[in-house]
């Protein structure tokens, strides 16, 4: 339904893993060009990528430039009108002692920055991702603390919660992270995750914690939650996601899921049950059925039950012929 769409592209990779005798490395160009009628800036994105992805150290560089008429009719761009510069650096020791009483196997020091600017050079966002312990310990647990620098300058207002929307300007921020992680080798395993410190001129705390239960090979059920508290100039807004996922191993062949889902934005309650049945090597069967519930309030919103919302059954049969 768009007359005169066309979009084309090519890339080159070159890659080997013996740079220095034994190491890995890549290097690579893309680029792509589109066009339909009605469009009139620039319509094409390019981009390069360095690679150095090995045990011990891994340092990628990465840069994408989109215009910002840059809008294929099949596909999907998050961000057009921008340049886009990435450079990631890791340092991944194996430390062969004790570090703190602790057994760590590896450690993985991350430094991970990200800049966008417009077309003419002008910052939009950043951040740098910082990781001065991330520790992967012989339990298979794993322990992590970030600090992390942020900017974002808004051309206009954007709402972020209902009620709350933050003035267009430029705004730098730092944010921390703790977490803890154990090792999905036992039956109950979880991880925490607590992200706190500034957010727009203001505050924002995220608690999320995820728990598995692995009774037998033939149960596993997963708990998740995350309670988000955010005060900005402009106003306070607490989000809540709750969830939880129970998967049927009845055999190889034969999977049942199901998840369920409430958050206090939309105010819904949502499940998604899933049969994925290979019944060949080539051939799968998929049924998914999924229903809605809205919580109903009063005039003082005060719940007063639910109310049903929608309903959904898919079916989808596979099979692949090899010739």
């Amino acid at each position: 339904g768009r007359p005169g769409s066309w979009t084309a592209g090519a890339d080159l990779t070159y890659q080997t893993t013996r740079l220095f005798g034994d190491k890995n490395f890549l290097v690579g160009v893309w680029g792509l060009a589109m066009d339909r009628d009605g469009l009139d800036g620039n319509r094409h994105a390019f981009g390069a990528k360095i690679d150095y992805p090995n045990d011990l150290w891994d340092v990628a560089f990465t840069y994408r430039r989109v215009g910002e008429e840059f809008d294929p009719s099949l596909g999907f761009v998050p961000r057009p009108g921008v340049q886009a510069f990435n450079f990631n650096l890791v340092f991944q020791p194996r430390p062969r002692g004790r570090i703190l009483g602790l057994r760590v196997r590896q450690m993985f020091n991350e430094f991970l920055n990200t800049l966008v600017t417009d077309l003419q050079g002008q910052w939009e966002s950043y951040r740098i991702f910082t990781a001065p312990v991330n520790w992967r310990l012989e339990s298979g647990d794993r322990i992590e603390f970030n600090f992390v620098p942020t900017g974002e300058r808004l051309r206009e207002p954007f709402e972020i919660a209902e009620g709350v929307t933050i003035p267009a300007g430029s705004y730098h921020w730092t944010r921390w992270r703790l977490e803890a992680q154990f090792a999905s080798k036992r039956k109950a395993s979880a991880q925490i995750t607590w992200w706190f410190g500034g957010f727009y001129g203001g505050r924002l705390s995220e608690l999320s914690l995820t728990g598995t239960l692995r009774p037998s090979p033939l149960f596993i059920i997963e708990l998740n939650a995350s309670h988000n508290v955010g005060r900005v100039p402009q106003g306070r807004f607490v989000q809540d996601v709750v969830g939880t996922r129970l998967r049927v191993n009845v055999s190889p062949d034969l999977q049942v899921s199901s998840y369920v889902q409430y958050d206090n934005g939309s105010r819904r309650i949502g499940s998604n049950t899933r049969l994925r049945w290979s019944f060949a090597p080539q051939g799968e069967f998929f049924l998914v059925y999924n229903h809605n519930l809205d919580e109903e309030r009063d005039l003082l919103n005060r719940r007063t039950g639910w109310r049903f919302a929608s309903n959904q059954l898919l079916t989808k049969l596979q099979y692949m012929f090899q010739y």
